[in-house]
């Protein structure tokens, strides 16, 4: 594991980050998703990109890399990634991103994007979400905001209030727009039960991205966990 320290917009984030396959050609960086680490997305394919020098990085708030100070959007991260990037003076042929890892992805236009299960396409809320969002709104603006824990959803009972914010900015971002303007060589992987990010998703960003290529596969949110070696043939075999 190693460090990286970068500066954004008036502030340092320290980045967690491990490289394997040093001594192979191309260079793909791996990102996780929201609430996952780099060694999810190792333990899923660190024994199958052999042929690659992969960079595996924990986004900031997540993993080992330095906890917010202030909410951020996907577009910040997309920027620190960025800067993280240059500092490494790598060029990424491939970037990967799971989840929310794969809007930061989209966001950095490499050559060759994989997704995973991407986020990005907004899903309709139910009805008892929507009545929640709008009473939370009202107390905010009558100053009792404070109450924000009751109204976050029970898989962010241990998360910071900046980590919350940050969730709200990035769950509901429309990047339908973002995903019909790649040109990059995209490979889209999705597993059939996902609920996080249901299948007809990531159909609509296939339809969106003009050249790609979609491929479902068993599994939900997580399915990548049970497919490492599929997705690394197909790389292969595909890349450009």
């Amino acid at each position: 594991m190693a460090i990286k320290e970068i500066e954004y917009n008036g502030l340092k984030y320290r980045l967690s980050y491990e490289i394997l396959g040093q001594s192979s050609g191309k260079n793909m960086l791996i990102l996780h998703g929201w609430g996952a680490n780099k060694e999810l997305m190792k333990r899923a394919f660190s024994k199958y990109l052999n042929n690659y020098n992969c960079v595996y990085l924990d986004l900031p708030g997540f993993g080992f890399s330095s906890d917010l100070e202030i909410p951020l959007c996907t577009s910040d991260y997309a920027k620190i990634t960025a800067k993280f990037i240059e500092l490494l003076d790598i060029d990424f042929e491939f970037i990967m991103g799971h989840s929310f890892g794969g809007k930061i992805a989209a966001l950095l236009e490499p050559k060759n994007l994989i997704l995973l299960s991407s986020a990005g396409i907004i899903k309709k809320k139910r009805f008892s979400i929507r009545v929640k969002i709008a009473i939370f709104k009202i107390l905010k603006r009558i100053g009792l905001g404070r109450f924000w824990r009751f109204f976050a959803t029970k898989d962010v009972d241990n998360m910071s209030k900046v980590m919350y914010e940050t969730l709200k900015n990035v769950v509901d971002e429309d990047f339908s727009s973002i995903f019909a303007k790649i040109n990059s060589n995209s490979l889209i992987f999705w597993g059939v039960s996902d609920e996080a990010t249901p299948l007809s998703s990531g159909q609509m960003i296939a339809r969106l991205i003009q050249n790609s290529k979609f491929y479902e596969l068993e599994g939900d949110h997580f399915f990548f966990l049970n497919h490492g070696e599929f997705i690394a043939t197909t790389i292969s075999k595909e890349q450009k």
